[in-house]
């Protein structure tokens, strides 16, 4: 089993700790009481817990106790004080309280080649103004689209304290791919243009060094929280349908006779984002029905074969309206019951919350 959090690998068949492309020295009870917590993320671990499972219910003392749990902190960058990952629950435990996505099969070498296709860090925008405002405005920026891209379905992206290490040096975005193993690179900048506010985006492909996109936008800068807040909706939007149709084409182009199931959500996501006709419409249907052959329970194929299913009837295509919209209808409420399972399930969840969205809205996060 792989665990994917931050910009951290453990891998427990290897039993190895990577961040970026190195690997990380760990001893061995260490690596145990982290695996044990990673795992356990979904609620707090007693003393009682880590003595039974990573000690083989010995009796070890306080101190012991305390300094392994010290140790696995330093290991991912976390510490008592910061408690970013590894938390202590005063009278009852700790839990991991870290973003993890698991990946099943650990076949493949681990190291950062397994990363997923939509993998990707957002530098830290530049401010081009001598502006100390603009620097904030530029910061939150960063941070505030580095948290939307996240949400992109089976994708991985660099943590924004990584990703800030960047800053201010000079950019090879064929360097940084390597070294933080990511496919493609986000960059920006932001000035003031008389009396606009102007920002400078791209997106660039970190393997080849190609730019995928680009672009710029000129804002009043009156409210700067306002306009960072629909600057950063309208970039991440942007950025999620470029990332997807990059993905989609790449798949198509490598034809694999058996993809993985993720490949196949983004190659119908391609097809959902590219201009609407009935063979993109065909298209998307048949790569999410084939992710549902495999994978029965996926939230993100049955909310794009949702998606598909309504575009078909919508533009007069479809050969079974009723069939379609009922279909359509029950995938949606079992994605959302999905979604809100898996919410259940997160440090910070609020499934109540999910449930009362509308669906449209909840397919956009989901």
């Amino acid at each position: 089993m792989l665990f994917w959090f931050e910009d951290y690998l453990l891998d427990s068949e290897r039993r190895e700790l990577r961040r970026r492309s190195a690997r990380l020295s760990i001893e061995p009870q260490v690596f145990d009481l982290l695996e044990f917590l990673v795992r356990n993320r979904d609620r707090v671990v007693s003393r009682d817990d880590l003595l039974a499972s990573v000690w083989g219910g010995r009796i070890v003392s306080e101190s012991t106790l305390a300094s392994r749990i010290n140790a696995a902190r330093r290991a991912i960058g976390d510490t008592g004080e910061e408690q970013r990952l590894i938390r202590t629950i005063i009278g009852k435990g700790i839990r991991f309280v870290g973003a993890v996505r698991e990946q099943q099969d650990a076949e493949q070498p681990a190291s950062l080649s397994v990363l997923p296709r939509l993998s990707l860090v957002v530098l830290a925008f530049a401010n081009f103004s001598n502006d100390p405002e603009l620097e904030c405005f530029a910061d939150g920026i960063t941070d505030d689209l580095t948290t939307d891209l996240s949400r992109i379905t089976g994708g991985f992206v660099i943590a924004r304290n990584t990703a800030f290490t960047y800053k201010d040096k000079p950019i090879d975005v064929k360097q940084i791919g390597r070294e933080l193993g990511v496919r493609y690179v986000v960059e920006g900048s932001v000035r003031r243009v008389g009396g606009l506010l102007r920002l400078n985006v791209q997106l660039t492909d970190a393997e080849s060094g190609a730019h995928l996109w680009a672009d710029r936008l000129d804002t009043d800068p009156v409210d700067l929280a306002q306009t960072q807040s629909e600057t950063t909706g309208r970039l991440a939007r942007t950025i999620n349908f470029k990332l997807v149709e990059a993905q989609g084409l790449s798949i198509e182009r490598e034809r694999a006779l058996d993809p993985d199931p993720r490949d196949l959500v983004i190659r119908g996501w391609a097809a959902l984002v590219r201009p609407i006709s009935a063979e993109t419409l065909q298209e998307a249907l048949r790569a999410f029905e084939r992710v549902l052959e495999i994978d029965a329970n996926s939230v993100a194929a049955k909310v794009g074969l949702a998606y598909a299913l309504s575009g078909n009837i919508a533009d007069g295509w479809s050969t079974s309206v009723q069939q379609d919209e009922a279909r359509a209808e029950q995938l949606l409420l079992e994605a959302i019951a999905g979604r809100c399972q898996q919410l259940s399930r997160a440090p910070s969840a609020r499934p109540s919350s999910a449930a009362s969205e509308p669906a449209g809205r909840i397919a956009n996060r989901i």
